[in-house]
């Protein structure tokens, strides 16, 4: 693929044009940072929303779910979003309050992945997406677990990205001379806690590649 996305009609943002994004770099890493995806398509009629995990490789987008999950059956289009929320815009009207976000949303249609080799290579990019180095200290699945696992393979063919920076944009609405507060409360993840399993010896090692608590 190049570098850089292709919008279609359905891709192009059509409010904010400003914000969008067309660095395929940018698409990945939101999509590499993000550890949530919401899986969007039609059931019976009706639209449904599930989150899901995710991880990618390469150009392809990989999502996790059960081999009875009804929402992860292969061919059907689907919408796929991720959204980042790097602060909060606190402005000095209602109006214009807002958030600094990345965002991505790929459009496509879902492949059921029923190649052992490409499900093994996709369970253990999730792995490492949301558990970096766990890939390589827990073990593997078993025949059975991956019996009872789905994989649903996306392209990122069709896909759109969308950022907000900076302070808000009161402008000329607000009054010169306007005293009241307005800036941005930055957020971030962080590791908070780590705790060990209760199963396991309470002097047991933590590896290291688990993330350190941080201050």
């Amino acid at each position: 693929m190049t570098s850089t996305l292709s919008p279609t009609d359905r891709s192009s943002v059509r409010r904010h044009r400003d914000r969008q994004r067309s660095d395929r770099a940018e698409l990945h890493a939101v999509l590499d940072e993000a550890l949530v995806a919401h899986l969007g398509r039609v059931v019976d009629g009706e639209p449904v929303v599930l989150p899901t995990m995710h991880a990618r490789v390469g150009d392809t987008l990989y999502l996790h779910g059960s081999s009875g999950a009804a929402s992860l059956r292969g061919g059907e289009p689907v919408c796929v979003t991720v959204t980042l929320i790097d602060g909060l815009v606190y402005a000095r009207r209602w109006f214009t309050h807002s958030a600094n976000y990345r965002s991505a949303v790929v459009r496509g249609h879902a492949r059921k992945v029923t190649d052992p080799d490409e499900a093994m290579t996709a369970l253990r990019a999730l792995v490492a997406h949301v558990a970096p180095g766990q890939e390589d200290h827990a073990a593997a699945p078993t025949r059975k677990e991956m019996a009872a696992t789905s994989v649903i393979a996306v392209d990122l063919t069709e896909a759109s990205v969308k950022a907000r920076t900076g302070p808000p944009g009161d402008g000329d609405a607000v009054a010169e001379g306007d005293a009241r507060w307005a800036g941005v409360v930055r957020l971030e993840t962080r590791v908070a806690e780590v705790t060990t399993c209760p199963a396991l010896p309470e002097d047991t090692p933590v590896p290291a590649h688990v993330p350190a608590v941080e201050k």
